[in-house]
Formats: structure tokens, sequence, C-alpha cells
């Protein structure tokens, strides 16, 4: 079955590209940017490009300089673990290893929830996820280097993964993280900076993109980023995904009696990217057939081998992330969403935006150029 990835022009930006390129900015060598003093990534999580220029009016900070070409790539799947670290290292899940939201850990036949579940499963960022930081690169060149968050996810196993070699500093709001992270920009120069925006990715999953609690969020942030930047410093506006509505008829949920489960030992990823994982003894290839012919017109179906070779998860995939890759992997076509109707927790079902997929909406994200890098 042949897959690919959504049609991306030869000269498109990927979101792999930003870390290299803000490093090479305070250098004043970036092929992106010109040089400048300082640089501030700005993550707003789940803000796909799409929803944004549909609610441009809402967002005027946001928009006003964001022309046609002002946008980039995400990587698959379209989920914040996977994102978020192909931002903040510059390589694809398939190199980082974290190849989706829930996922096996060989060592132990189990999943681990890649953002909030390091702890209870015993693993080690560290080890896990070994491909250097933006922050552990700057270290090394002698570049000073901040991460701006929620103070809650300081030293989470998450945050040691993808942040490690920062300076970590928190922030209960938008406006204040905001402030923070161009106050370091301004008073270390050559520093780079991370500022993290979780509000209008909270409010998607919870309402969902065209809800009044998702223009409020983002109206929020706009806001937060209307603060004039210091003389010299340049911030790069980005997010890790969009995301789509999923309403209730949309869902499909794999009765276990309906055979969905014959040959299966786990079933992680979330409900619009699947990993399932097979028992020893099931063939691939029939599981792979029935799942594909039973999901025609609801999602695409195929092999770990044919997920790899159609180059999803990169153009490099080590044998650490390929061991955590889904026997199958399911993708979402639309706006539809899968669920495990076998798992304990069924809370999930209740999320109205999701992501993980590989619609335009979720695939296509801003890449905002403010204060010295728009000029």
């Amino acid at each position: 079955m042949p897959l690919m990835l959504p049609s991306t022009p030869a000269a498109s930006r990927s979101i792999t590209g930003v870390a290299p390129e803000l490093l090479a900015a305070v250098r004043g060598e970036s092929t992106w940017f010109p040089a400048v003093r300082s640089a501030v990534l700005v993550v707003v999580d789940g803000l796909g490009a799409i929803p944004l220029r549909a609610h441009a009016g809402h967002a005027r900070t946001l928009t006003a300089g964001m022309g046609k070409k002002d946008v980039a790539a995400a990587v698959f799947p379209t989920t914040t673990a996977s994102a978020l670290t192909s931002l903040v290292t510059g390589v694809h899940p398939g190199e980082h290893g974290l190849v989706g939201y829930e996922v096996r850990d060989p060592a132990r036949d189990r999943l681990v929830n890649q953002l909030s579940g390091w702890e209870r499963a015993h693993i080690d960022p560290e080890t896990w996820q070994t491909a250097p930081t933006i922050f552990e690169q700057a270290t090394s060149a002698g570049i000073p280097s901040f991460a701006v968050g929620m103070p809650g996810y300081v030293n989470t196993g998450f945050s040691v993964a993808t942040l490690r070699g920062a300076d970590f500093r928190g922030g209960r709001n938008a406006v204040d993280r905001v402030q923070v992270a161009w106050e370091l920009a301004d008073a270390n120069p050559g520093a780079i900076v991370y500022c993290y925006l979780p509000e209008v990715d909270k409010a998607g999953h919870a309402h969902g993109v065209d809800s009044a609690e998702w223009v409020a969020a983002l109206e929020d942030v706009d806001a937060a980023l209307s603060r004039r930047l210091p003389e010299g410093v340049g911030a790069l506006i980005t997010a890790d995904h969009g995301m789509v509505d999923v309403p209730a008829h949309r869902q499909l949920v794999l009765d276990p009696d309906e055979g969905w489960h014959d040959g299966v030992r786990l079933i992680g990823g979330e409900p619009r990217m699947l990993h399932v994982y097979l028992e020893a003894d099931a063939s691939t290839e029939a599981v792979v057939e029935r799942w594909r012919r039973d999901l025609t017109g609801f999602a695409e179906a195929a092999s770990r081998d044919e997920a790899i070779a159609a180059g999803l998860f990169g153009p490099i995939v080590t044998d650490a992330a390929a061991s955590r890759i889904g026997d199958l992997i399911v993708i979402a076509r639309s706006n539809h969403a899968i669920y495990d109707g076998a798992a304990a927790d069924q809370r999930s079902r209740g999320m109205v935006g999701q992501h993980g997929a590989l619609t335009d909406e979720e695939w296509r994200v801003p890449l905002i150029r403010h204060g010295a890098f728009a000029g």
C-alpha cells in the first residue's frame, strides 16, 4: 500500500529547520533570518496555520505580518510529544525516538505516555531521547539558553527530554511568560530563549477550534505577543501542530466483540493516529489487511515497514525508534477518530479538538517573524 506525506513544495520549510536556523541567527549565519542580538522561539501549542488565518480578526498581532509563505510543515505524527521534540532538536521522530503520544516500551512490554508517563514508567529521558537539544547545542557553543514555561513543567520527564541544557523559568500565564522571555533575551545578548504557550491547545481539546473558548485563548495569546520586543531581538512564532474538531458521530469505537482485538496485544498512539502492537504469533500481513479493509474511507492502515519506507517518521529511523512504532499504524482521515473500546479509560472520547494525523489543518503551522526577524 503506497503511503505518502501531504504534498509539500520542495522549497517549503519544516519545523525541523527551526532550531539550527535560530542558532545560526545569533551567530549571523542563518539562511532564514537576519542576524540578531538574541533570538526567541515562541511555540503556541496546537495553533495550525489554517485555523489561525480563519480567525485572523482575533489575532491581529500574529497575522499582521503573516504572508502566504509564512508556514512550515510539521512532523508525523502531528502530536505534541513528537513535534515539540522535533522543534527543539531539529530532527524527525524517527531519529529522536518520540514516535507518538503513547508508545510501547519494548523492554517492559507496556505503553508509556510520552508527555506525562515518564516517572511512572521509570523511563530515563536522557537515554530514551538522545538527540541533542537546541539548548545543549547552544551551551556547547558558549551561547546562553533559557526555557520559559508553566511552573509545573520544571524537571518533568518530558522537560528533561526536550529542554535539557536550558535555564528554566516559570510563568503563570501567557502574558507573564512572554514578558519573561523578552526580558531574558534583552538581558542576555546572544541568547536563545524558548517560550511555550499551551493555552490554545488546551482550549481546542476541551471545546474545539471553532468555540468561543478557543477564540478567547487565541486573543489572550495574541495580546501577550503584542508587547514590543527589545531592540535587536528577533522572535519566531510557530506551533508544533494544528488540530481538527471531531464530532461525536465521527468517532469509531473498536468493540472487542467485533474482532478488532484479534491478534492485538496493545493499542497506543492517540485517536487520530494509533500504534497497534500485535501478539508474537499474529500475522502482521493478515491483521493489516483486515484493518485496512474494515477502515476503508475512515482511516489508512499500514505496517511498520510500510510506514518507515514511506518516510512518515523522517529520513532516518533508528533501531530504538523503530522498536516503539506499532506493528500496524492507523491514520484517521478527514475529521474521524478511533477509540479502543477495551481501554479502561475512555475520557479522551470527550475531547473535541484532536490531532495526530495528516490533514492540512494538523500538518501546516505558522512561521511568523517578529521583532528584528521581521526586518
